[in-house]
C-alpha cells in the first residue's frame, strides 16, 4: 500500500505541470519539435526501456516519439485553420506515458499560424446605391473580406483604386476584426455621372503581404430627402445555445419620414461574415431576425451582425446587432483513456495499477466541472491524480478461474442541472498463473475393445480439463509405467498425448485376456506442471471365433460304422424296437470356447437313414425316438447332428451316431459280435438309389397316359364327322363277360386302379377294328 501510494503521489507530481512546445503550421512531416528525453531528464535509453510513448487527446496522432533519441517529431502535416478556425492559441495536448514504473506528463504543441491565406470578398462584385443628395462626409459600410488566418496574418487594411469622389476607412469590431466604411468625398450629381465604379483591395499583415480585390458600382440615384433612421445603432441580445431553428433573436425597427415608396424599408443582412449568412436570417419587411440552424456555445460564443435598411428610393443606412451565445448543459463529460494495462496478472497485487484516464467537458462553469466513480461491485477503484486525470487501480486480489474478465465501466458526471453523464468500459483480461491442476472428468473410464481387433482402432477418448488458460491448460496424457511383475498391460494400449484418444496396439484373445486395467496421467503445461491420474479400464468383447466342440459321441466312435473287424461297433447306440415315441436314445454333448450369446448352442438332426424315425431336443442335444419302430426300419441307423451356436456369423460342428435296432440282447450280441455283409455297408445308398428311380418312372407313366388320352379325343372327334354320312347303325352291346371272354382285362394288371372298369359298345359294321371308351363304372 505504501509503495502504491509514492507512486500516485509521483504520478500526480509530474502531471501537475504542463510541457509546451510550439511548431508553425504546415510543417512538414518529420520537422523537430523539441527533445523529451531531456526535458524529462532522461536518456534514450531510459526511454526506450520505460516503452515510452504519446497519447493524443484526440482521435488522430499528429505527433510521434522517437524512442532511442527523445525527439518529439512531426508525424502528420497540421492546418491550424481546420483545427481551431479563428480561435487562438490552437493547441494540440498530448501525454507522454513512461512504464516501470508508471507515469505520465502532460505536454502540448501551439500551432503558430503562417500566412498561408489571402484575404478575399465574398462577392467579386458590390454594388451601392447613393443618393446625389448626399453630403460630403457620409459614410457607407462596405462588404468585408474574410482572411481565416490570425494575429499579423489576418487582414489588416482596405485601400481602394484612385477616384475623385471616395476615399476608404478601416475600422476595428470588438472581437478584433476590421471591416471598411467608404467615406464620401464630393458632392455627387447624377445628371453628370449616373454611375462611379473603382476597386478595394483587403490587404493581410503577413510577410509578404497578401491581398484580395473586389469591384465597386456606386449607381446614383435620384433625390431621396430621408434616409432610414434605425431606432438604435446597436442591438445587444442573448440566445441559448440550445434554441432551434427558427427561433426569434430580436427584431430590428427603423422608420423613414418620406412617404410613398421613398418611405418602405427593405431589411438585410449586410455580407460582411459568411458565417453570419449561414446562422441567422431576416424578415425584410419585419425586421424579425432568427437562426437559421442551433449555435453551439463551445464553437463560437459572439457573433456581430451588420443589418441594413434600405427604403424605397435607394437610401439606406445601417446598425449592429451583437448576439451572445449562453452556455447551456449540453456536452455530456467525455472519458479519454490514456494507458490501459491489459491483459493484468491474476497474481497482481492490491493497488496496481491499471489504467490513466482523463475526463473532459467542453461546458464552462458548473456545466464543465465533473466527478467520476465507477458502477458495480468490482474489485477496482479510482484515484484522483490532478485536476481531471484519473487512475484505475485494484482494490482487492484476483483470481482469473473466477472471473476471466472485467468490464470495468467508469461514469463521469457533470455538475450542470439538469446533470449531464457518459460511461466508459474498459474490458480488462487477466492473465493466468498455473495455480490448478487437470481433473479428469471421470475417475474410472470403460472402455470396450472387440476380441481379435486389428491394432491402431480407436476405443475412447479421455478428457481431462483445467481451468487455467493457455500453455497453463494443455493438457498432455500418458500411461502410467506398471510395477515391476505385475501384466504388461500399458502395452496392449497407448494414449495420444495430446487428444486423448486410446488406441489398440495389438489384437487381444478374449479366452486369455477377457479385461486389463491400466493408470493415465494428465499434466498441464505450466512450470512447474501439475498433474492428476484416472484409471483406463478396459473389457475385451467376446468375438466368435471359436466353433462348438462335441464331446459325446467322441470322434472314434462316430466313426466306427465306417470301420470293419470285430468290436468295430462299440460306441453304437443300442434301442429297442419296442420303443415308445419319446423314448430317450442318446444324448449328444457340446461345449463352445466363447462366451455369452456365441456359446448359446442348438441341436439339429442335419441327415438320418430314416428320417422320420428320430428327433434331436434343440437345446438338450437329446436324440428320441420320435414315432414308434416297424419290422421295415432297418436295423442299422446312421444320424448326423448339427450343433449350431448363436453367434453373427454362427459357427457349427456335426456328430455322428450309429443306432442300433434289437429286439433283444441275443439279437444285440448278434448285431455288435458279427461284421456285417459287404453289401450291407452300401444298403443305405442304394435305398436312396432306387427311390430316385422310382419317382422318376412314375412320372414318365403319367405323361405317356396324358398324352394318350389327348389322341384318342381328337381321333373320336373326327370320326363322328364320318359316321354322321353313313346310315344309322344296329348297335349290339356287349356284356362284361364277353370281354373278359377275349382275355382283356384293363383293370388287372400296371400301374392302373384295380377299382376301375370300362363300358365297350361296337357296332355290326366295325368288326374288331375299334373301340371307344365312354364312362368309367364305378363300384
Amino acid at each position: 500500500r505504501a509503495v502504491a501510494l509514492i507512486l500516485v503521489l509521483c504520478v500526480s507530481g509530474m502531471r501537475a505541470e504542463t510541457a509546451r512546445y510550439s511548431v508553425p503550421e504546415e510543417a512538414g512531416r518529420g520537422s523537430f519539435v523539441a527533445n523529451i528525453a531531456k526535458d524529462l531528464g532522461l536518456t534514450g535509453e531510459e526511454l526506450l526501456a520505460r516503452k515510452a510513448r504519446l497519447v493524443p487527446e484526440g482521435e488522430r496522432q499528429y505527433l510521434e516519439l522517437n524512442q532511442h533519441t527523445g525527439d518529439l517529431v512531426v508525424r502528420e502535416q497540421m492546418d491550424r485553420e481546420e483545427l481551431c478556425g479563428q480561435s487562438e492559441p490552437c493547441l494540440v495536448h498530448f501525454e507522454v506515458l513512461l512504464e516501470s514504473p508508471l507515469q505520465s506528463f502532460r505536454a502540448e504543441v501551439r500551432l503558430t499560424d503562417i500566412n498561408d491565406n489571402s484575404p478575399a470578398f465574398l462577392s467579386k462584385e458590390i454594388v451601392l446605391k447613393i443618393p446625389e443628395s448626399a453630403i460630403p462626409g457620409t459614410r457607407f459600410l462596405l462588404e468585408s473580406a474574410h482572411d481565416p488566418d490570425v494575429g499579423n496574418n489576418s487582414l489588416q487594411h482596405y485601400r481602394i483604386s484612385s477616384n475623385e469622389y471616395f476615399h476608404v476607412s478601416t475600422q476595428r469590431r470588438n472581437d478584433g476584426g476590421r471591416y471598411a466604411e467608404l467615406v464620401l468625398d464630393r458632392a455627387l450629381d447624377r445628371e453628370q455621372q449616373a454611375e462611379v465604379a473603382f476597386s478595394i483591395t483587403a490587404v493581410d499583415g503577413g510577410t509578404p503581404p497578401r491581398s484580395g480585390t473586389a469591384l465597386i458600382r456606386v449607381v446614383v440615384l435620384d433625390i431621396n430627402d430621408n434616409s432610414p433612421v434605425f431606432t438604435q445603432t446597436v442591438y445587444k441580445v442573448s440566445v441559448m445555445e440550445n434554441s432551434s431553428q427558427d427561433t426569434l433573436v430580436v427584431i430590428v425597427s427603423a422608420s423613414d419620414l418620406d412617404a410613398g415608396t421613398n418611405g418602405e424599408i427593405v431589411y438585410s443582412i449586410f455580407q460582411n461574415s459568411e458565417e453570419n449568412l449561414q446562422t441567422f436570417k431576416i424578415n425584410p419587411e419585419t425586421g424579425q431576425i432568427r437562426l437559421k440552424k442551433p449555435v453551439d456555445y463551445e464553437e463560437k460564443k459572439t457573433y456581430e451582425i451588420d443589418i441594413q435598411a434600405t427604403d424605397g428610393g435607394g437610401l439606406s443606412t445601417h446598425c449592429k446587432v451583437e448576439v451572445q451565445v449562453k452556455d447551456v448543459n449540453d456536452n455530456a463529460p467525455e472519458v479519454i483513456i490514456t494507458s490501459l494495462t491489459s491483459p493484468l496478472s491474476e497474481a497482481a497485487p492490491p493497488n496496481t495499477v491499471v489504467a490513466l484516464f482523463n475526463v473532459r467537458d467542453r461546458d464552462s462553469g458548473d456545466n464543465g466541472r465533473t466527478t467520476c466513480e465507477l458502477t458495480g461491485e468490482q474489485p477496482f477503484r479510482i484515484t484522483l491524480l490532478a485536476a481531471d486525470s484519473y487512475a484505475l487501480v485494484t482494490s482487492e486480489t484476483l483470481d482469473r478461474e473466477q472471473v476471466e474478465e472485467y468490464n470495468v465501466t467508469v461514469r463521469a458526471r457533470d455538475e450542470g442541472s439538469p446533470a449531464l453523464s457518459a460511461w466508459k468500459t474498459l474490458l480488462v483480461r487477466l492473465l493466468d498463473v498455473n495455480d490448478n491442476a487437470p481433473t479428469f472428468t471421470q475417475a474410472i473410464y470403460t472402455m470396450v475393445m472387440s476380441e481379435n481387433e486389428p491394432a491402431g482402432r480407436s476405443l475412447g477418448c479421455l478428457s481431462a480439463t483445467d481451468p487455467d488458460a493457455g500453455e497453463n491448460a494443455r493438457v498432455r496424457y500418458a500411461l502410467v509405467p506398471p510395477q515391476t511383475g505385475t501384466l504388461a498391460a500399458a502395452s496392449f494400449v497407448s494414449v495420444d498425448a495430446e487428444s486423448g484418444t486410446v488406441r489398440s496396439l495389438r489384437p487381444l484373445d478374449y479366452e486369455k485376456v477377457p479385461a486389463f486395467e491400466v493408470t493415465v496421467l494428465a499434466a498441464d503445461g505450466g512450470s512447474p506442471p501439475l498433474s492428476a491420474q484416472a484409471v483406463l479400464r478396459v473389457l475385451v468383447r467376446d468375438e466368435n471365433d471359436n466353433a462348438p466342440q462335441v464331446l459325446y459321441p467322441p470322434p472314434a466312435a462316430a466313426a466306427a460304422p465306417g470301420s470293419g473287424g470285430a468290436g468295430a461297433w462299440w460306441g453304437v447306440e443300442l434301442a429297442p424296437r419296442r420303443s415308445e415315441p419319446g423314448a430317450l436314445v442318446a444324448k449328444v454333448v457340446a461345449v463352445d470356447a466363447d462366451a455369452g450369446q456365441n456359446a448359446w448352442l442348438s441341436y439339429e438332426l442335419a441327415k438320418a437313414t430314416e428320417p422320420g424315425l428320430f428327433r434331436v431336443g434343440l437345446h438338450s442335444g437329446e436324440v428320441r425316438t420320435a414315432r414308434a419302430v416297424t419290422e421295415r426300419d432297418a436295423a442299422r441307423q446312421r444320424l448326423i447332428v448339427l450343433v449350431r451356436d448363436r453367434g453373427q456369423p454362427s459357427r457349427s460342428a456335426t456328430a455322428t451316431l450309429a443306432v442300433a435296432l434289437v429286439d433283444d440282447f441275443s439279437d444285440a450280441f448278434h448285431q455288435l459280435g458279427h461284421d456285417p455283409p459287404s453289401g450291407q455297408q452300401t444298403q443305405v445308398a442304394e435305398e436312396e438309389l432306387l427311390t430316385t428311380y422310382l419317382i422318376a418312372s412314375l412320372c414318365c407313366v403319367s405323361s405317356l397316359f396324358l398324352l394318350s388320352i389327348l389322341v384318342l379325343t381328337a381321333s373320336t372327334f373326327c370320326k363322328a364327322r364320318v359316321r354322321a354320312k353313313l346310315p344309322p347303325p344296329s348297335p349290339s352291346c356287349y356284356a362284361d363277360g364277353d370281354l373278359a371272354s377275349d382275355g382283356l382285362g384293363v383293370g388287372s394288371m400296371g400301374t392302373l386302379s384295380p377299382a376301375y372298369r370300362y363300358e365297350m359298345c361296337l357296332t355290326s359294321g366295325s368288326g374288331r377294328s375299334e373301340f371307344q371308351f365312354r364312362r368309367p363304372i364305378l363300384p
